[in-house]
């Protein structure tokens, strides 16, 4: 394989590759990026974990056709050493490949395995429904929901997203176990329906695919994902770019019969008076628990947090309340996770009683028209 290909196109591709392939793979393939040509103008990448899979193209100059798969890591090291411009990739026996600079001395050469040693990538089965959805839309249900996935591999129903698709409303539900979001979108135009656990290491992923497309998109355009449900993966195709995930087989918590419904105690706070204060008086509160509590009265908001080693610590915000006082404790980093993750200026808290979750909501506004978003937190004995 011989070939000349721009830096910058091969080392943005190659960024992507590093967080799919398998860093610590006892099978040294998993942790190899696959380089192939054609002759046909392009050079293809791919990686995989065998859960997930990325290929991408990107144009180059081919003068000899071939397959080689090198380390993900050490091939991205040594391109973002070489300086800018066209890059001569070569590998003569399929295996050794030598990375040279066009106009400099600077020249690497990696050892490799042969492309024939790289597993398969799974391709959708023709007919398979597709959906388009805006980048824009699947970034904002990421952006919203992510935080509250749980990090225990062992449970596999939770250390995943719920991504449903149910006539012009597109939803991404996760839960721990003591918080849940759920993030709603209206979207014009009925598309096929699709329901879809998508694993944690995929949603990350696919939040660095949008935040990619959103930089590069031209001003005023709203670039578009392909979303494709077939057997137990779903794919994600972008431009010449397609991610392809293998989803989680598990039952996800009927989510629905957790959100409180009927609760009259409503709170309508300023965001960032809110968020300011918490991680205030969260500093002085119990290491075990990060426990604070939170008293509601007549336009008042006070939060105090204790901890028997080091002392407590106390703020009052005002807001908008005139219901009966209550008092009620929370773990302070689901809160702050939450309000972290909105950009509206108020939102409101809904309550019940003491040991009942509360509803934490962006205020109405013409911002929020078209997108549901509201998280469950639920409550601790402080």
């Amino acid at each position: 394989m011989e070939l000349t290909v721009a830096k910058k196109d091969l080392l943005r591709l190659v960024t992507r590759m590093q967080g799919v392939a398998e860093r610590k793979s006892t099978m040294p393939v998993l942790s190899s990026v696959l380089l192939a040509t054609d002759g046909t103008g392009f050079l293809k990448l791919a990686a995989t974990d065998l859960y997930l899979g990325l290929v991408g193209r990107i144009a180059a100059d081919v003068t000899k056709p071939g397959t080689v798969a090198v380390p993900a890591k050490d091939l991205f090291e040594r391109i973002k050493m070489m300086p800018d411009g066209p890059i001569h990739l070569s590998a003569p026996d399929g295996a050794a490949t030598t990375l040279k600079a066009k106009g400099s001395a600077r020249r690497y050469t990696l050892r490799g395995m042969p492309g024939g040693d790289f597993p398969p990538l799974p391709m959708p089965q023709e007919g398979s429904p597709t959906l388009s959805l805006e980048v824009d839309v699947l970034k904002d249900l990421i952006e919203r929901t992510y935080f509250s996935i749980s990090t225990d591999e062992t449970r596999a129903h939770l250390n995943s997203a719920l991504f449903e698709w149910d006539g012009e409303t597109v939803r991404m539900v996760t839960t721990d176990g003591h918080r849940l979001s759920k993030m709603e979108v209206k979207v014009p135009g009925r598309q096929a329906s699709a329901a879809m656990l998508i694993p944690q290491k995929a949603i990350l992923e696919l939040r660095g695919l949008c935040d990619e497309m959103a930089s590069e998109a031209e001003k005023g355009t709203r670039p578009e994902l392909k979303i494709t449900q077939s057997g137990a993966s779903a794919f994600f195709q972008a431009g010449t770019t397609t991610f392809s995930v293998k989803l989680v087989e598990a039952q996800f918590p009927p989510y629905a019969q957790v959100i409180p419904q009927g609760q009259e105690k409503i709170v309508r706070a300023p965001r960032a008076d809110l968020a300011n204060a918490l991680r205030a008086v969260s500093i002085a509160a119990s290491e075990r628990t990060g426990g604070v509590k939170v008293q509601v009265g007549q336009g008042t908001m006070r939060i105090t947090s204790e901890s028997p080693d080091t002392g407590d610590g106390f703020d009052e915000i005002p807001v908008d309340y005139t219901g009966p006082v209550i008092t009620i404790g929370f773990n302070a980093k689901y809160f702050l996770d939450v309000l972290g993750a909105l950009t509206d200026d108020e939102v409101t808290l809904s309550l019940s009683g003491e040991l009942d979750p509360a509803v934490l909501r962006p205020a109405p506004s013409p911002k929020t028209e078209g997108r549901d978003f509201l998280a469950v937190v639920m409550p601790m004995r402080i």
